[in-house]
């Protein structure tokens, strides 16, 4: 049988025609007591799944209660915010629920298979009429009202069933790719770090050593970082000696290695400007988390300051070619080398390392990203919800330190077998963004008559 005929049997409706109410959610706080029914929210729904075990509880009267319990099949729809639109259809069992405020419920009539229309509101036709259907100033949002006017395909109720079964069966095959295309990038992820620590622990270059006995210690090294420190010193305070580190707790180093802080490696350590600086749409282009959190710089989609602001900018709070970069605050812990002559400013939540003339730069930038630092980071962090790593925890952070002729070493090491990650790397995510546009394939033949049923 021909597509055409088939289709001559659909009907586009509209979601209104197909449920039989479509309602907000209840307004409550969230607590962890045991008080009444589970308050689910939109943050509760993770990856089309939630976990109920972590939903909390919220007061309702016995007179609401059944106007806002959850049943199988209703279909919730995120409202507000960064995840307007999405949605998740109720299974069979959960525990007694109500759906909170910022939550749309919709309840299907009997002519319309639940999952059918639950798959449609992931295609792409759904998120086209979702985005031309978004209000709002500052963060989009999706009503009621412009809810029930999205359009849906609708195939006759006996095909409905058949092409769900359809789409679950190829959606099957790509969910088991994708989980093996995940598995490699996690592993990549562990090799990586499993690179770091190698290099960090001098286990990359143990044949190296034994061939190059007579290579000038870190210790002497450090000797000439000092001088150059104390010489080169024009800071605004007398002179300080950096202090000495108490190793007693560190592992031990090859005999050739010193354990260090990065107090004594760097010339200063500070954070970007405390003023709030104001936002032009133009100028010097002002660099957040977000903007270094890949582990590169990235001048896309930045905000701006202007050149006065830029010019008052302490010397010290203003990266320039050769200071590494380190996260400190929500993701924090991510070092990265400012490698450009481009100006630009940075907000208070990223850390700016300048370097004496004579310190490793690429070699500190992989022992700051290894896991040995990014240990001491965690234990050094304050906050509750959003943990931020102080400075003078910071600058107390130990270093094993290598002879300089080994670090050389160490870096063409580490930036070999790294750059064969990355090139993996860009083809797993290359495989998952092939697979999100075939799974969205699937689902446009689903709803376009493609499935011969």
């Amino acid at each position: 049988m021909s597509v055409e005929p088939l289709l001559r049997k659909w009907e586009v409706k509209r979601l209104e025609k197909l449920s039989s109410a479509i309602q907000y959610g209840y307004t409550a706080k969230a607590t962890t007591e045991r008080i009444g029914p589970k308050l689910l929210r939109i943050t509760d729904i993770q990856n089309d799944a939630v976990n109920w075990d972590a939903v909390p509880f919220c007061e309702i009267s016995a007179r609401e209660i059944d106007k806002y319990r959850l049943g199988k099949n209703d279909l919730l729809f995120a409202r507000t915010g960064a995840t307007v639109g999405k949605s998740y259809l109720i299974p069979g069992s959960i525990p007694e629920s109500v759906f909170a405020s910022y939550l749309i419920r919709v309840r299907l009539s009997e002519k319309v298979y639940p999952k059918y229309v639950a798959y449609f509101f992931r295609s792409g036709d759904y998120w086209r009429q979702i985005t031309e259907n978004q209000a709002g100033i500052g963060q989009p949002n999706v009503n009621g009202t412009k809810l029930a006017q999205i359009k849906i395909p609708v195939a006759p109720l006996n095909q409905q069933g058949l092409i769900v079964a359809e789409i679950e069966k190829q959606f099957s095959r790509l969910d088991e790719a994708v989980a093996n295309i995940k598995r490699v990038k996690a592993n990549l992820k562990r090799y990586k770090a499993s690179v770091l620590k190698a290099a960090v622990e001098g286990k990359l270059t143990e044949d190296w050593r034994k061939q190059h006995p007579n290579v000038e210690p870190a210790s002497k090294f450090l000797e000439r970082i000092l001088a150059e420190r104390h010489e080169k010193w024009n800071g605004r305070v007398k002179y300080k000696e950096p202090g000495t580190l108490d190793t007693d707790d560190l592992p031990p180093l090859a005999s050739s290695w010193k354990w260090v802080s990065l107090d004594q490696l760097f010339l200063n350590i500070t954070d970007g400007d405390h003023q709030p600086p104001p936002q032009t749409d133009s100028g010097v282009p002002f660099l957040v988390i977000g903007n270094v959190r890949s582990g590169k710089l990235e001048f896309e989609n930045t905000r701006f300051v202007s050149r006065q602001y830029a010019e008052e900018v302490d010397v010290f709070r203003k990266p320039t070619r050769g200071d590494i970069l380190y996260t400190l605050v929500g993701s924090f812990g991510i070092a990265l080398r400012v490698d450009t002559d481009q100006e630009f400013c940075i907000q208070r939540h990223i850390g700016v390392l300048r370097p004496h003339k004579l310190s490793p730069t690429s070699y500190l930038v992989h022992a700051l990203n290894s896991a040995f630092v990014f240990n001491q980071a965690v234990n050094v962090a304050t906050g509750t919800a959003q943990k931020t790593v102080p400075l003078a925890g910071l600058r107390k952070f130990s270093i094993p330190l290598a002879p300089l002729a080994e670090q050389q070493q160490i870096v063409a090491e580490v930036e070999r077998r790294l750059s064969v990650i990355e090139e993996l790397e860009a083809i797993v995510e290359a495989n998952l963004t092939r697979a999100d546009r075939l799974r969205q394939s699937i689902l446009n033949q689903a709803f376009s008559g493609g499935f011969h049923t």
